[in-house]
C-alpha cells in the first residue's frame, strides 16, 4: 500500500454492502482512508469489512437506512464523536425501484425512489456538513447516466428524475460549500456488474408503453458490456483525494462512451 491518496482520511461511504459502494470502500481503505460503512444490510457491510480488514485496512459498520433522516442524523453524530472530523462522504446508496408507466405508477412506489436515492442523498450531505465545515473536505454523489444523458429508459420515470436531481443538488451543493473547502461532485455511472436490479421492480403494463429500439451489438462501445465496480471506485477514489482539489460541481460519466450511443 505504498500509494496513500487518502492517508488518515475518515471517510463515511452509504450502500456500501456490495456493488459500487462496496467496492469503493475497499478502494479508500486500501489507499490510507479509515472508512465507515452506514448500511441498511449491516450483515453485506461486515463482508466488506472483513475484506478490508483482511488486507490491512480499516473499516466498520453503522446500521443506516438513507430514507430515515434520523438515523443518517446519528450516524454522521457517531462517527464525529469517534473520531472528530469526516472528511469524504461518498453518498452512493440508491434503488432502481418501481418501473411503470407514469399513469399506472403509485404514488408510494414514486415516492420509495425519491425518498431513498434523493431525499437520502440530502440528507447524507446535509449531516455530514457540521462535521467537515472546519477541515474541508470531498462529497461524491453516485448518479447514472439516467435522468442526464439518457432518457430511453421507458418506465424509470422515478428513478431518472432521482438521478437528475441529485446532478442539480450536487451543482448548488458545490457552490454553497466551496466558502468551507468542502467540493462536491458526482460520478454517473452506465451498466455496471452490479446488484442493483434486485432493486427493480418492473410492472406488468411496462410493456404497454415501451418503444421498441435496436442498439448495434455492444451496447458500451469502449468495452463491448457492462463496466466493473472497480473502474467506478477508481474515479471515486480521486475524487476524494487531493489531485482533485480544484475539481468541484461537476458529473463525471463513467460508462464507456454508452451514454452517447444510447442518448
Amino acid at each position: 500500500m505504498a500509494d496513500q491518496r487518502v492517508q488518515d482520511k475518515i471517510a463515511a461511504v452509504t450502500g456500501g454492502g456490495s456493488g459500487i459502494g462496496k467496492a469503493s470502500a475497499i478502494r479508500l481503505a486500501q489507499h490510507g482512508a479509515k472508512v465507515y460503512l452506514l448500511d441498511r444490510t449491516p450483515e453485506e457491510a461486515e463482508e466488506t469489512v472483513n475484506e478490508i480488514e483482511s488486507t490491512g485496512g480499516s473499516a466498520e459498520v453503522i446500521e443506516c437506512d438513507v430514507s430515515k433522516p434520523e438515523l443518517v442524523k446519528q450516524a454522521f453524530a457517531q462517527i464525529a464523536e469517534k473520531e472528530g472530523q469526516v472528511d469524504i462522504v461518498y453518498a452512493n446508496a440508491g434503488i432502481n425501484g418501481t418501473q411503470a408507466p407514469i399513469e399506472k405508477m403509485e404514488i408510494e412506489d414514486w415516492d420509495r425512489t425519491i425518498d431513498i436515492n434523493l431525499r437520502g442523498t440530502f440528507a447524507t450531505v446535509k449531516y455530514a456538513i457540521p462535521h467537515m465545515k472546519e477541515n474541508g473536505g470531498s462529497i461524491i454523489i453516485t448518479s447514472s447516466i439516467n435522468g442526464n444523458r439518457v432518457f430511453s429508459n421507458i418506465g424509470a420515470s422515478a428513478y431518472s428524475s432521482s438521478k437528475a436531481g441529485q446532478v442539480a443538488f450536487m451543482k448548488m451543493a458545490a457552490l454553497e460549500l466551496a466558502r468551507y473547502g468542502i467540493r462536491v461532485n458526482a460520478v454517473c455511472p452506465g451498466a455496471i456488474e452490479t446488484k442493483i436490479n434486485d432493486n427493480t421492480y418492473p410492472s406488468e403494463e411496462l410493456k404497454q408503453v415501451q418503444i421498441p429500439m435496436e442498439f448495434p451489438e455492444g451496447d458500451q462501445p469502449l468495452e463491448k458490456g457492462p463496466g466493473k465496480p472497480e473502474q467506478v471506485a477508481n474515479l471515486v477514489l480521486f475524487l476524494a483525494s487531493d489531485e482533485s482539489f480544484h475539481v468541484t460541481g461537476t458529473e463525471i460519466f463513467v460508462d464507456g462512451a454508452e451514454s452517447l450511443l444510447r442518448g
